[in-house]
């Protein structure tokens, strides 16, 4: 965002609503793998462990009674160690793997329980899946590889072309469709891979480990793609990853999970800030708090402001009753319009000047959302504090270097405080 004269001009993405119920609802989904996994689940109900029911029976409990629900719109992010389930429990969802007990809700619908031909029809229209290893077809154009669910579901050529066309021009590859997958690098081939998947308009994106396999510069870029692109669309993902860091950037909420067991589901900051055991803090303890906190959770209320109609006097004798060298100015729908520094008031009274001629319009501006590690560089950049301003462009808080340190030096003690 940024300010140009009296005008605040901003991207404003697209919004969605969230119903109340939710599109998914796992219940009590257990899956073993093994030759006898009723002599498996029966071990299991007198209160064996994982490792003593392998012993006993050579089968594994891959999956331990999980619940949970996915709200329309949300990112739902799975989270755990290799071997936590995680992977397992995503293709569950889809059937992939079919689950040795339990409910899995689409829409209302048990998937569980369906016939080859609904599950197939379930799988192109309401699900899209994204690997990790990018699963291309390498003798087709990366045109028709996005085209591909499109072209299983009888779509004429020139439509399912079209749409596939438009998908690649929203994830940055337009005019690459002539292309082959092999001449796209790890970043590109990825982006086919989610071009494929938004080209049917599923319900739900499930995403594998996505990033994974890509290089550190680029698997952020994709992030940052993906985050870009569940603005503007508002599609309902869950998201399969092990990296922390990850977790915390893209989710909306974060299931922990251990042993094929979730261990508790939360926020990103209720994840951090109010581990529920020792498994948990010792996931998080070295997690990057500017990763975690947004502009919301260090900003002050924005006193005092200066009118816009107000003269250069007046926002002089706001600095010094307050003993600050700055003041913001809005409107009286508190519009953000600017800031007027000690000097350029003092200035501006000797020479008889009005306010907007000294206004300064180029002051660092964020959202409420913004992450901390964003808003540090800014404010490193800036001799000015940050604005945080609304998406209708009012003002509702500011941030200055020193509350930065103090609320990072505030969540440390609570973390340590739960330890």
């Amino acid at each position: 965002m940024k300010l140009e004269g009296s005008v605040i001009f901003e991207e404003i993405p697209i919004e969605y609503t969230r119903s109340l119920q939710p599109i998914i609802s796992v219940r009590d989904l257990t899956k073993v793998f093994g030759q006898d996994p009723e002599k498996a689940l029966e071990l299991h109900r007198t209160g064996r462990s994982k490792q003593e029911i392998y012993e006993e029976t050579g089968s594994t409990l891959a999956l331990d009674d999980v619940s949970f629900d996915v709200m329309p719109g949300e990112t739902f992010v799975l989270m755990g160690l290799s071997g936590s389930g995680k992977s397992t429990l995503l293709r569950c969802i889809n059937r992939i793997i079919d689950p040795t007990e339990g409910e899995i809700l689409i829409g209302g619908e048990d998937i569980v329980g369906m016939g080859h031909e609904e599950l197939r029809t379930t799988r192109r229209r309401k699900l899209g899946m994204i690997f990790q290893g990018f699963a291309l077809l390498p003798h087709r154009t990366v045109l028709d590889n996005v085209a591909f669910g499109l072209e299983i579901q009888g779509v004429p050529a020139e439509e399912r072309h079209a749409k596939a066309e438009e998908v690649l021009q929203m994830v940055g590859l337009g005019g690459y469709g002539a292309s082959m997958p092999g001449e796209l690098s790890g970043g590109m081939k990825q982006r086919v891979g989610l071009a494929r998947a938004l080209t049917s308009d599923p319900d739900v994106l499930l995403m594998d480990e996505a990033f994974s396999a890509l290089d550190p510069l680029i698997r952020r870029d994709m992030q940052d793609e993906l985050l870009d692109l569940q603005q503007r669309l508002g599609k309902t993902i869950i998201f399969v990853t092990h990296d922390l860091d990850e977790a915390l950037k893209l989710g909306d909420r974060i299931a922990l999970m251990k042993d094929g067991a979730i261990v508790q589901i939360g926020t990103p900051e209720e994840i951090l800030t109010n581990p529920e055991n020792a498994y948990v803090e010792k996931f998080v303890a070295d997690v990057d708090l500017t990763r975690v906190l947004s502009a919301s959770d260090v900003m002050r209320r924005p006193e005092p402001v200066a009118q816009c109609t107000a003269g250069p006097r007046v926002a002089l004798h706001l600095m010094e009753e307050h003993d600050i060298t700055g003041v913001f100015v809005v409107t009286r729908q508190r519009l953000l319009r600017g800031l007027v520094t000690l000097e350029a008031a003092a200035g501006a009274v000797k020479k008889g000047k009005e306010l907007q001629e000294v206004l300064i319009t180029d002051v660092p501006v964020v959202a409420p959302d913004a992450s901390l590690s964003d808003i540090i560089s800014l404010i490193v950049e800036s001799p000015y504090p940050v604005a945080v301003v609304d998406d209708t462009g009012r003002l509702r808080g500011v941030i200055s270097r020193g509350a930065i340190l103090a609320a990072l030096a505030r969540k440390g003690e609570d973390i340590n405080a739960t330890s």
